[in-house]
């Protein structure tokens, strides 16, 4: 998309963003006069302001705001008039602080920041262009999954605690406790004392029917519930940590259904995207890291020129401060949380999958590196491979890539080939 000149544009717009209202500065093109206006956050009032300025202005009009998406962002999208320039909230508190040691702070103050920041420096901003319907449908999809699967380790945590309290034998039994057939066990039979009284031949049909058919497993529990002791006998600390385990276990069974829902979703809207087959080839992306690996990319190939803009905008690529005679090298702070934990992720699955990718990590942790710098790392050159694959829409193979590194004469190959 051809960038816009500040000529073309007939107004330009800061906003400062609430959860009840938003605080809005105006500068009409060729003018220095601001205006400034309040709109509380509601439909028909986001609307009658939208069109007051589409009736006043025409378009198109330059929006600046500290959100790339929510609500607001999203109605403002709406409107073919908008365009919209997210800025790092980041950004505006450091150019407030600039002009602001005492560290001032108000609404509509911070949207004449936004706005002067749009006015100024408007070259250092990217404007937001939506992708497609089913890439966005897809983000939102994963990014709910994997707040999901942040529920589910929590209430795995808390069941886990309240059991050690007062029936610490069922998570011997059990070598995965966030599973339907713990939940329904856990439902069925609460408290030690309940599972004991329970017939053998009942034990058994139970684990048959959640598909536990080893027969020695299914005896070798059984054996354990009968030569079980009890922890404790006090029934007040029976009684409240069963009801917790019980409440815990409700809410951990609806989450477990809930990511089977989101899992049939994304595998319904993953395959039907163009670079969905680029993507399944990698090695270890597996059913979960696909769409994940998919949307972390998107389908605008231009916003990421190189790869380095990819993995310095992901956090994956460290940061160096130098000053004078100091350097201190540290990994990025402001960076999107869930991208760089998608290719960290990735990049894990890979050292057991990939020949180059194990041998790599295996230098790294020799080096003296700990397993998540090591990854890290891993994950760093491999964000250069697959922006190569990606920008020349070619998918990934072993073969060729281990053969373009014989061809450099990679000191990793080498390694690999004198240690043979």
């Amino acid at each position: 998309m051809k960038p816009l000149s500040d000529d073309e544009f007939t107004a330009f717009i800061g906003i400062d963003w609430a959860d009840t209202k938003h605080d809005i500065c105006l500068q009409a093109a060729h003018s220095d006069r601001r205006e400034f206006d309040r709109i509380e956050h509601k439909v028909d009032h986001i609307e009658q302001w939208a069109i007051s300025m589409r009736q006043r202005f025409g378009g198109p009009i330059a929006v600046a705001l500290e959100l790339a998406k929510g609500p607001l962002v999203y109605a403002l999208q709406k409107y073919d008039f908008f365009v919209l320039f997210p800025i790092n909230p980041a950004t505006l508190a450091r150019y407030r602080e600039a002009f602001k040691p005492s560290r001032a702070k108000d609404d509509p103050t911070d949207a004449e920041h936004a706005l002067d920041l749009l006015v100024r420096h408007r070259e250092r901003l990217t404007a937001l262009k939506p992708q497609s319907a089913a890439m966005r449908t897809l983000l939102h999809l994963v990014e709910q999954r994997r707040r999901l699967v942040g529920d589910k380790t929590r209430f795995t945590n808390r069941l886990g605690y309240a059991l050690k309290q007062y029936f610490p034998q069922a998570l011997d039994w059990f070598e995965h406790t966030d599973t339907i057939v713990f939940c329904d066990f856990m439902t069925r039979w609460p408290t030690l004392a309940q599972v004991k009284r329970a017939r053998a031949a009942s034990v058994k049909a139970f684990l048959w029917s959640h598909n536990v058919r080893f027969i020695n497993v299914i005896d070798e529990r059984i054996r354990a519930i009968k030569a079980a002791k009890p922890l404790t006998q006090d029934a007040a600390v029976i009684t409240a940590y069963r009801l917790q385990a019980l409440v815990l276990v409700d809410q951990l069974r609806v989450t477990l259904q809930a990511i089977d829902r989101f899992d049939a979703q994304i595998a319904d809207v993953a395959p039907t995207l163009p670079d969905y087959t680029l993507f399944k080839a990698l090695p270890g992306a597996g059913a979960h890291l696909t769409p994940r690996l998919l949307v972390a990319f998107g389908e605008q190939r231009e916003r990421f020129a190189s790869a380095a803009d990819l993995q310095k905008y992901s956090g994956v690529a460290p940061v160096t401060e130098r000053s004078g005679s100091k350097c201190w090298i540290h990994w990025r702070w402001q960076c999107p949380t869930f991208l760089r934990q998608t290719f960290v992720e990735w990049a894990a699955q890979t050292i057991n999958k990939s020949f180059w990718a194990g041998a790599f990590y295996r230098q790294q942790r020799d080096k003296g590196c700990s397993h998540q710098v090591a990854v890290r790392a891993l994950a760093f050159k491999w964000l250069r491979i697959l922006h190569r694959c990606w920008q020349t829409r070619t998918p990934y193979d072993e073969s060729t890539y281990l053969n373009a590194l014989k061809k450099r004469g990679s000191p990793l190959l080498n390694q690999l080939v004198a240690q043979t």
